[in-house]
């Protein structure tokens, strides 16, 4: 605890520095990490490149002209970091991210691609005279001046309507359906001349969530592996592939086509004759882990490598002698780095999380940025087996010490049919147990996410718990973390177990005696307002004798209210995967697991919050939920963000959204501590 009395606020949120994407140097000496610096009067962000030694010393400050400076790499041989940046001004302003070079002792950062369809997610080649990168391009077109001819004509069209005939339309806050596609590029590092390595074929990157995990360099620079999905209507829920590359001569092969899985996230060995990935195992479940493989680039054999029932996440990194690869996976949740020997079947705890967001291992050194319940992101360096771990720059320190934050618990409880559940239970800052308080449940969306050890930005425990609530977060059945057979448990069946789980939170909770029952209240976001939706109709029923829901206050951000009109979303094909029906196939199945269907039944007041640029929730479930609860009668009130997606990422609107949460909370349970008990 701090011996500072200062309260953590959303404003304060905001003046924490958002430490992102670190590099090693090759030689392991050096990180390169991107920072972001928020000023709330001007509702803008910033993101320079800098400097850190892992092995201590002061950080420096490498870039400062740009406003958007990120996804830093190293070259190879160590003389360049490469960037992507928006910059310049006047004529000379980047009208989409570039590529730019600066040398790592200084000076000015030189642009070296000028191309007009963009720059993201960049890889060196071994020889460090090229870089490979994504660009979204019409796959019709054969040169960047028609790209860039087509891509102005666009913009100057007055007529902005989107036709489309494939099943993904769009994805979270943009439209597919102006025909481009993500291709992979390659630049030359002296010259700019850019070359479009998929052109005059049918493959592409596949489009969602598109990033440098889809494809690899070979150490030769002779391949470029990707990850591509051969349906011609590709959506999320069919089986993806890897395909190589021959950049000399254009040949492409696909290299898990007698595979039984789905695949992902390739990356070549040091030595280059295995490719490492991701697998899935679609055909069991959608749902199914990831688990490590390898291809044998020779024989072409696929080989899973890891037998562990966890979510392995992208990016996988080898180790520098090939004999193990690197990862981060969600185990009791908390994010750690994992190292998995190729002669094992299970990993090896290198980082302990927290929440570790981001890592590189290189020669011997591991570095990462991490962040927990309590603690703002921070980057720290390590060596490759996880010893000597130290915090390699101060960015938040004098700020974070202002505030005495309270007290974070973990403890499990028995939920849906006295099985255990992992819950977080965080605590105002002058907590005094022979006290009665009012309590908040911040419950998590995915479903198959988690509420982890993690210090979020937008649902942050610790801001909640300022202002005088216990907050609790129950990882409910479904939940990322542990394992398949909990992850799948309530698929089929959304919304029963999950409710039982929350109920038993609460029933805990009140347990303990400091609770006062007649100030509880719940929130959650995505599937989370789905969830509290839920609980205003179901529990409107259930208690209707007794008055009503035990529960005096929802709040419901971006959440689901109707899963038919759920398929106005970017990916309405996964319901007949997670609902194991569709509302033509079986109506009274679908209707069990429908939040809408018990709405003559809510009686609690709800602030529902959304935002107009939502496409995975989209804006019209807040809406009808609100206008549902209006023509009910029962009190509520909207938040409604016409520039926000299904995050909220404008400082400025992110304090309106703290104000209307904690108001709301005050006006139906107060805040803080009542009588003594």
């Amino acid at each position: 605890m701090s011996k500072n009395n200062k309260r953590i606020t959303a404003e304060d949120l905001w003046k924490i520095q958002r430490p992102t994407s670190p590099a090693l140097s090759p030689d392991g000496t050096q990180a390169c990490v991107a920072v972001t610096s928020y000023d709330m009067d001007e509702n803008t962000g910033s993101t320079h490149l800098w400097l850190l030694s892992t092995f201590g010393g002061e950080p420096r400050e490498l870039t400062q002209c740009g406003e958007k400076d990120g996804q830093p790499q190293w070259s190879p041989d160590g003389t360049s970091i490469a960037f992507v940046a928006k910059r310049g001004e006047g004529k000379n302003a980047d009208e989409e991210p570039q590529l730019y070079v600066i040398a790592p002792d200084g000076g000015e950062a030189r642009r070296v691609s000028t191309i007009a369809t963009g720059v993201s997610h960049i890889k060196w080649f071994g020889d460090s005279s090229r870089i490979a990168f994504i660009s979204w391009v019409w796959p019709d077109l054969k040169s960047e001046k028609a790209q860039a001819k087509r891509l102005k004509e666009k913009k100057d069209d007055k007529v902005k309507a989107h036709v489309v005939e494939h099943t993904s339309f769009r994805h979270w806050d943009h439209w597919l359906s102006d025909g481009r596609v993500p291709h992979v590029h390659v630049v030359d590092i002296k010259t700019g001349k850019c070359r479009d390595l998929f052109a005059g074929s049918k493959y592409a990157l596949h489009t969602a969530d598109t990033s440098k995990t889809d494809f690899d360099i070979s150490p030769d620079g002779k391949h470029i592996a990707f990850c591509f999905n051969p349906n011609e209507d590709a959506r999320g829920d069919q089986e993806h592939h890897i395909a190589e590359l021959d950049i000399k001569t254009g040949k492409i092969r696909n290299l898990t086509a007698a595979s039984p899985f789905s695949h992902r996230a390739p990356v070549y060995s040091p030595e280059g004759a295995t490719i490492a990935l991701l697998v899935q195992n679609m055909r069991r479940s959608m749902d199914d882990d990831l688990k490590v493989a390898t291809i044998d680039r020779k024989s072409g054999k696929v080989a899973i490598k890891s037998a562990w029932d966890r979510e392995i996440n992208a990016p996988l990194k080898w180790a520098d002698d090939a004999k193990s690869i690197y990862f981060t996976a969600d185990e009791y949740g908390r994010l750690n780095v994992w190292r998995l020997p190729l002669n094992a079947k299970k990993p090896v705890l290198v980082v302990q999380g927290g929440t570790v967001t981001d890592f590189d291992v290189k020669a011997d050194k591991c570095v990462f940025v991490r962040n927990n319940m309590s603690a703002a992101p921070k980057v720290f360096a390590c060596d490759a087996d996880g010893k000597n771990e130290a915090a390699i720059e101060t960015f938040n320190d004098q700020l974070m010490a202002k505030f005495k934050l309270g007290e974070v618990r973990e403890v499990t409880i028995k939920g849906w049919n006295n099985e255990p559940v992992q819950m977080w239970t965080i605590y105002p800052p002058d907590f005094d147990a022979r006290k009665k308080w009012p309590m908040v449940h911040n419950i998590h969306g995915g479903p198959h996410a988690n509420w982890g050890d993690n210090f979020h930005p937008r649902w942050n425990n610790q801001v909640f718990a300022a202002q005088g609530y216990v907050v609790v977060c129950v990882n409910y059945h479904g939940s990322l973390g542990w394992g398949n057979k909990f992850l799948e448990s309530n698929t089929g069946n959304f919304g029963h177990k999950e409710h039982a789980d929350i109920e038993a939170t609460t029933d805990f909770m009140l347990k303990q005696g400091y609770i006062d029952a007649n100030r509880l209240a719940a929130s959650g976001g995505s599937y989370g307002g789905k969830m509290v939706a839920w609980m205003n109709g179901r529990n409107g029923k259930r208690m209707a004798r007794s008055g009503g829901d035990r529960y005096k206050a929802y709040v419901c951000h971006a959440g689901c209210f109707d899963w038919v009109s759920m398929y106005a979303g970017d990916a309405g094909y996964w319901f007949n995967h997670s609902l194991m029906t569709t509302y033509w196939d079986d109506p009274k199945k679908f209707g069990e697991q429908n939040p809408i269907t018990f709405a003559k039944y809510m009686k609690t007041p709800t602030l529902v919050i959304h935002g107009a640029l939502d496409y995975r929730v989209p804006d019209a479930q807040g809406l009808a939920y609100y206008s549902t609860l209006k023509s009910l009668n029962v009190p509520s009130r909207l938040v409604f963000f016409p520039d926000e997606n299904h995050w909220i990422l404008k400082p400025q609107n992110s304090r309106l959204w703290y104000r209307e949460y904690f108001a709301w909370l005050e006006k139906y349970v107060g805040k803080g501590a009542g009588k003594k008990r």
